[in-house]
């Protein structure tokens, strides 16, 4: 049984958000980038112990979230939004427990979006800021990456890329609800539709449609669920069970373990998309995040006090 808090969420997105049609792409655009996200008041919120840095502007563009314990592990956080909303100032309640909790230095990207930057421009972008880091002095060792939603499937296509490239693979990679089929070819997509609060089936698509054209749906970078998911970094997968995206993060699970990769799943019952967006609020979110932040510390080197 979920918290009432969740229920009370819950009920929210679907007088708020959920739709079956968002309209024309134009108005699903502008609508999505009103209503993702938290409040503002919320992430200042969730701020304590934790200090923002804007990135210098011969940076790659995001922010530094970093708590007051020193320490080498280093988060790079990529935001979901369906690849056409949010920053990573909508993501600062998950941001600045990952830094509070794991603890760790969070580096939240701020890659372009879509429809005016289309795919790849993202995974680019995301690639970028991996390269930066790992060519500012960051061992591969100490990284983990992270991500919700959109970016949960953008991190993972980051991951796919990291390996095809030759580069140096991350220590891990967390994975909160994935997109990771832009064509919503899972069961669940049909399934959950009605029973997940926040999207509807029609939705998938439609958002696909805002960042790659159809014929780029079933590439690795677009849909990694599609791409080869062995010789990557350990991932930790979290989903809720009434979500429509479930089936995206259990085929993920499923292909890593048949291929002989390292991947858990934890499958939670009762709980909203993204639901780790609202932590300090709603009790599941911190459990969860504090799963992730385990999972990252026990992939991740030690921290240096």
């Amino acid at each position: 049984m979920s918290s009432i808090r969740a229920r009370l969420v819950a009920q929210i997105l679907r007088v708020l958000i959920r739709r079956r049609d968002w309209g024309s792409p134009e108005s699903m655009v502008r609508r999505a980038r009103r209503l993702f996200g938290t409040p503002r008041p919320f992430r200042r919120f969730n701020l304590a112990g934790v200090t923002v840095t804007p990135t210098e502007t011969n940076h790659p563009p995001g922010e530094w979230l970093l708590s007051r314990v020193s320490t080498r592990r280093t988060i790079l956080y990529l935001h979901g939004g369906g690849y056409v909303s949010c920053s990573p100032s909508t993501h600062r309640p998950i941001t600045a427990a990952l830094a509070r909790l794991t603890p760790a230095r969070v580096f939240a990207s701020e890659y372009r979006l879509a429809p005016e930057f289309p795919y790849p421009a993202a995974l680019d972008d995301a690639e970028a800021a991996y390269r930066w880091l790992i060519n500012s002095g960051v061992s591969h060792h100490d990284i983990a990456l992270a991500g919700d939603s959109a970016g949960g499937g953008l991190a993972l296509a980051l991951l796919l890329r990291i390996r095809d490239q030759g580069l140096a693979l991350p220590a891990c990679a967390v994975l909160f609800s994935p997109a990771t089929d832009l064509t919503g070819s899972g069961v669940s997509v049909i399934d959950n539709d009605g029973k997940c609060a926040m999207l509807r089936s029609e939705n998938i698509q439609a958002f696909a449609r805002c960042y790659a054209r159809p014929d780029e749906w079933r590439e690795a970078g677009a849909s990694p669920l599609f791409g080869r998911l062995d010789g990557i970094a350990p991932l930790h997968i979290q989903v809720g069970d009434t979500e429509i995206l479930l089936d995206d993060a259990k085929r993920v699970h499923d292909k890593i373990q048949s291929s002989g990769g390292e991947s858990e799943l934890v499958v939670s019952a009762g709980v909203f998309h993204s639901w780790q967006m609202l932590d300090g609020f709603v009790p599941e979110a911190r459990n969860s995040l504090q799963q992730a932040a385990n999972f990252i510390a026990t992939k991740v080197d030690r921290p240096a006090i």
